[in-house]
């Protein structure tokens, strides 16, 4: 199911052929950033071993972002509002991988979602993008955490399936569900 709910030929489409951006869509991508800003800062545990890793739910509205209007949309929509939360909370290597972990999850999936039509479209989409996420959330881990925090790369590995798997199968879970659940409602609201 491909989220674009305009056709190439309205004066204000937020998506066209051409793929440019109309003052329609970077109106509507400015909302999403900043509904999606607003949701970097709600922030609640999801996984219980591992209560210092925390959720947040800014991931759904970029998620909605890409399959409404494509992947470009959706990258914006992850990267602005965390490269911004670094303005009120310094926390550079957590954003990065909040921003590595977002783009990993839409990106794929709204390229799959534009290209098969329909549900099957969507489940594949966010199959693959679950897997990209996965696997770029793991390789972050491996690399970053050691840069910020007194945990070693041998640590970080041992903790891969007991704690970063699971905590990160969650948390793109929750996305993928919730992101079904509204992306249509969102596509008709936006489509007037």
């Amino acid at each position: 199911m491909a989220m674009s709910t305009h056709s190439a030929h309205s004066s204000h489409s937020t998506s066209s052929q051409s793929g440019s951006w109309s003052t329609r869509r970077i109106a509507t991508t400015a909302l999403l950033c900043a509904l999606s800003f607003v949701l970097t800062f709600v922030e609640f545990p999801i996984f219980p071993p591992a209560p210092w890793l925390m959720y947040d739910p800014s991931g759904i509205v970029a998620f909605v972002a890409a399959l409404a209007f494509g992947p470009s949309t959706g990258a914006v929509a992850v990267v602005l509002p965390w490269v911004l939360k670094t303005l009120f909370s310094f926390n550079p290597w957590g954003h990065l991988m909040a921003i590595v972990a977002g783009v990993a999850l839409c990106v794929p999936a709204a390229l799959v979602a534009r290209r098969v039509q329909g549900p099957r479209g969507l489940a594949l989409g966010m199959a693959l993008g679950a897997v990209c996420s996965l696997v770029a959330c793991v390789i972050g881990n491996i690399i970053v955490t050691p840069l910020y925090t007194a945990v070693s790369v041998t640590d970080v590995i041992a903790m891969i399936v007991p704690v970063l798997l699971p905590f990160n199968a969650i948390k793109i879970a929750l996305n993928c569900v919730v992101t079904v659940l509204v992306s249509k409602p969102v596509a008709q609201i936006v489509s007037r």
